[in-house]
């Protein structure tokens, strides 16, 4: 089933130089493939190679019809023949295959076979199969947004991998929005050893979507160059002209194991593997310029013949290229942020009313898309009629800044957050806030995209930043029981390539907030939602306020201890310290470190050496905790002031209870404060 592609291309109607290029990519391809696996037998590198062979045809054309810097592409880790037919060279595809830091794709750090030329808009994507096409969505989304319509995504991936419960978001959400994407499924049979009948009840898995409305699907012989010539030129014209998604689902055999630490003769007979190799898609194509007589063997032997020279030099060149450095493994880790001038240290002396923290959120994110009109968000709920959000937060915006800048998501958080790695792709200048899910509770099903893009710049060796900030309503004392209460920051501060912040009060809210949407990365902000409405968060907040990050704020002096917190437990901590100064006159120093990552040690430090004592407060759970972390720094950093252990206190190692009174008993107060802090003083 062709869904009536045209025949534009034929061993026939194809002019000779064209064919004899693409036998030229095809032999390239093959040669840099089969060569791989030797640079592992050497112990050179290569360790993870995954074989294009079987797949020449689709792949072929699907570089065939990718515009540099025009389109955008993103490959999966089996794409090398796509890349090669897209432009790439020789040496590109062997410094990425040997871990080089000339690699292209990223300079060594990320693994082999995973191809890419970010300046080319060939993307580079991750391990975890399939769930680029988020991100090419969002990538279609932006080219939607900025009224691009001669440029399309194409996203490429074996059809396994379709499987994932993220492919159905993205494909979902490309035929609700009707945006310019190509979706590839190169069918080759298996996931690893396990047969496409264990994946789907389909045996084409492109019929799992044939009820999307927007969506065409294509049908075609990944084997054969033709035809996958004239599937993706259907496809391309298609998605342009009707700025709708496309899938073409190309049926190929997968000549070799999975991957070289697979081995197929396990799982797959002789007649199969005798099979495969019949229907060799580089064999099929020479035999076909012979037999229709537009191409000579001497012709063919000479592109070969290129070819392995070609080869040759790109692996000399290799050899002599340096490796990574081991000091660079600290670089673009994440971007510099944007750096306050009027505001260093995030403090102010301003008057005059104070607002509510929700509406310096509110009225932070709107100055914020004034000043630039690159600035988008969405999430669930966030953009209808009057409301905005379930907590209000961004109620008026869509109003002001119209649907295409504010607008809802679907309830799939996987969804919100990759496409918005996809749609910062397009533009430096682009700034995406997205509200990851309504309850911080309900962020893990975006897990897997929220660990892709915080190391998205380190992988890229700084080509591509995801300038994007993750707002989550975090917290309890609210009566909301499991899902709707809880603090997730001690799991999701332990990856690298994101800050985190967790104010306490509406002016550091609206700092915060302001600084995140301003800098360059991947900024996830907590917001404890007790206290949106509470009058004891209020303050003042001065006109475009800025709070930077890595800087603690003391909010109490003090000289006999030194209380260390942030959000909802700052109040209690203030409490608290309030009462042990009239009944016990112990001058406890509480400092509220605003910004989890990077932390403030300094101001910590210099608190520790003058009170000797350090009690660490959160509301998150005690075991497994941000505290755990800020204990152990200072145990091993500063160790040397302390008269007394550190102490902890935090929420009990269980699940947060809805009724009130099993809330109380396990999130911290302002009595559970004190009694830790005169254990503490008596030390």
């Amino acid at each position: 089933m062709k869904s009536n592609v045209q025949e534009k291309y034929s061993v026939k109607k194809t002019d000779k130089e064209t064919l004899l290029k693409w036998y030229y990519l095809l032999f390239l391809g093959r040669t840099l493939d089969e060569r791989a696996p030797n640079y592992l037998k050497q112990a050179i590198g290569w360790s993870y190679h995954a074989p294009a062979a079987g797949h020449d045809g689709i792949q072929l054309a699907i570089g065939q019809k990718f515009r540099k810097n025009k389109d955008h592409l993103f490959p999966y880790y089996r794409d090398l023949q796509t890349c090669v037919s897209a432009g790439m060279t020789a040496e590109e595809i062997i410094f990425n295959g040997i871990s080089k830091d000339a690699d292209v794709a990223g300079g060594g750090r990320h693994m082999s076979n995973h191809f890419a030329k970010p300046s080319w808009n060939i993307h580079n994507v991750s391990s975890a199969t399939g769930n680029h096409t988020l991100h090419a969505v969002g990538l279609g989304r932006a080219l939607k947004t900025y009224n691009v319509t001669d440029a399309v995504v194409i996203s490429s991936q074996g059809e396994s991998s379709v499987s994932e419960g993220y492919v159905y978001e993205a494909i979902n959400g490309a035929s609700r929005e009707k945006l310019p994407v190509v979706f590839v499924f190169q069918d080759n049979g298996y996931g690893i050893s396990v047969p496409k009948e264990d994946q789907t009840a389909n045996r084409k898995v492109a019929r799992n979507f044939e009820g999307f409305k927007h969506l065409r699907i294509i049908y075609c012989n990944g084997k054969d160059v033709f035809d996958s010539m004239n599937a993706m030129e259907e496809a391309v014209n298609w998605a342009m002209t009707q700025q709708s998604p496309v899938v073409v689902h190309a049926n190929c055999v997968r000549i070799g194991s999975h991957s070289n630490s697979d081995r197929h003769e396990l799982y797959r007979d002789q007649n199969e593997l005798n099979y495969v190799k019949e229907y060799d898609p580089l064999a099929k194509y020479r035999r076909m310029l012979l037999r229709y007589g537009r191409a000579t063997e001497e012709e063919l032997k000479e592109i070969e013949e290129r070819v392995v020279k070609e080869v040759k030099e790109a692996h000399k060149k290799a050899m002599k290229a340096p490796d990574p450095k081991p000091e660079s493994i600290h670089d673009f880790v994440i971007p510099e942020p944007y750096v306050s001038q009027k505001y260093p240290d995030g403090t102010h002396n301003a008057e005059g009313q104070p607002i509510k923290l929700i509406q310096a959120l509110n009225e932070t994110l709107k100055a914020e898309f004034r000043l630039n009109p690159d600035t988008f968000i969405w999430g669930q709920d966030i953009a209808n009629k009057d409301k905005g959000g379930v907590f209000n937060v961004t109620k008026g915006m869509q109003q002001e800044f119209g649907k295409k800048r504010v607008f809802n998501a679907p309830i799939a958080e996987d969804f919100i957050l990759g496409t918005a790695n996809g749609m910062s792709r397009f533009n430096k200048k682009i700034r995406i806030v997205v509200e990851g899910a309504e309850f911080a509770d309900y962020f893990w099903p975006a897990m897997e995209q929220y660990v892709e893009t915080t190391h998205e710049y380190w992988r890229t060796k700084g080509q591509f930043s995801p300038n994007i900030t993750i707002r989550l309503a975090s917290g309890g004392y609210i009566g909301g029981g499991l899902y709707h209460s809880q603090t997730t920051e001690g799991a999701l501060a332990t990856f690298p390539g994101v800050r985190v912040v967790y104010p306490s009060f509406a002016d550091d809210a609206a700092g915060l907030l302001r600084t995140s949407i301003r800098s360059e990365g991947l900024t996830l902000f907590l917001e404890p939602k007790a206290l949106y409405n509470s009058p004891k968060a209020a303050t003042v907040v001065p006109d475009d306020f800025e709070v930077p990050f890595g800087k603690a704020r003391i909010r109490r002096e003090g000289k006999h201890m030194t209380m260390i917190t942030y959000g909802n437990t700052t109040h209690m901590c203030l409490e608290a310290a309030e009462k042990l100064s009239k009944e016990d006159g112990i001058e406890v120093e509480v400092i509220d470190i605003r910004s989890l990552i990077p932390l403030d040690k300094e101001t910590i430090f210099k608190s520790l050496k003058k009170t000797s004592r350090a009690l660490i407060v959160h509301e998150d759970k005690v075991f497994g905790g941000f505290g755990g972390e800020l204990a152990a720094t200072i145990a091993e950093e500063a160790f040397t002031f302390l008269d007394a252990p550190v102490k902890r206190v935090g929420a009990e190692f269980t699940p947060i209870g809805f009724n009130r009174i099993l809330e109380a008993a396990i999130l911290p107060n302002t009595d559970k404060i004190l009694n830790a802090a005169r254990d503490l003083a008596k030390f």
